[in-house]
């Protein structure tokens, strides 16, 4: 079965490279990509054909629309007269809704919903994946097998997709946000830039190992480092006076309303 994936940005990318540390040959992949630079590079980088989205989808069973939620329509209609009934199509771009992709494309397609984050980069992805109105069993499965070579991969109902991009396809870039504050303050502590990135970032590491191999609660894993009247207990205080956790909160709900809103093609 010939997988085709519409996008060769970073995404796009990563997941043909996974596919293929998988154990996918190289013909049984196609990349579309416009540029001619860009094109070449992938060609010798990993094998693959690459040609035009139009070219892709006429000749594989499953697509993976790879592309800025912006960009999805003109893709869509781009593609529309090529795609058929029977054949999968997986979307990765956030805020797009099945119900969207269905309107565009011919009567009886599957479409798959996908969120995934960049933690696919380096195999440890997390991927959310939802059914549209023709999607089967086989079709998830499918879109598993696929997203699963750069990561985890579980099912949600499509309504729930707009937080899962708040939590999850978001997530990262709010954990790195904490990691730079956490530098800077080692920095202005008194560490040098380079003891304070090692001492976090490898904190950061051995944290979340702990969070998925211990399956504690993250509040017992927390108090078991808060001694009373420690300095933990002291650092954590001061992030309650800050209504750091709020913040959280405020920060997750404006992002699954920006999703909400790509889904109804608002611009920024």
């Amino acid at each position: 079965m010939t997988v085709a994936v519409l996008g060769a940005g970073v995404m796009g990318e990563t997941l043909v490279s996974g596919l293929i540390r998988a154990g996918r040959a190289p013909t049984e992949l196609l990349l579309a990509e416009r540029r001619t630079d860009r094109a070449a590079e992938l060609r010798e980088r990993y094998g693959v054909d690459v040609v035009t989205n139009v070219a892709a989808a006429t000749k594989a069973e499953t697509l993976v629309l790879v592309v800025k939620p912006q960009d999805m329509p003109d893709l869509l209609d781009e593609i529309a007269s090529v795609v058929r009934p029977g054949q999968l199509v997986i979307s990765l771009a956030a805020g797009i809704t099945t119900e969207l992709i269905e309107s565009r494309l011919p009567e009886g397609v599957a479409v798959v919903r996908v969120m995934p984050n960049t933690p696919a980069l380096v195999d440890e992805g997390m991927a959310a994946i939802s059914r549209g109105t023709h999607c089967d069993e086989e079709h998830l499965l499918e879109a598993e097998s696929l997203m699963r070579a750069t990561g985890k991969v579980i099912r949600v109902p499509e309504k729930q997709q707009d937080a899962v991009t708040a939590i999850s396809g978001s997530g990262p870039a709010y954990l790195f946000f904490v990691v730079e504050a956490m530098i800077e303050a080692g920095v202005h502590l008194g560490l040098p830039r380079s003891t304070a990135t090692e001492l976090v970032v490898q904190t950061m590491v051995g944290s979340a190992k702990m969070l998925r191999e211990t399956g504690e609660h993250p509040t017992v894993l927390r108090e078991r480092v808060t001694s009373p009247g420690g300095t933990t207990a002291a650092a954590v205080r001061k992030l309650e006076d800050h209504k750091v956790r709020a913040a959280f909160m405020t920060a997750l709900e404006s992002a699954r309303d920006r999703s909400r809103a790509l889904a109804r093609g608002e611009e920024a």
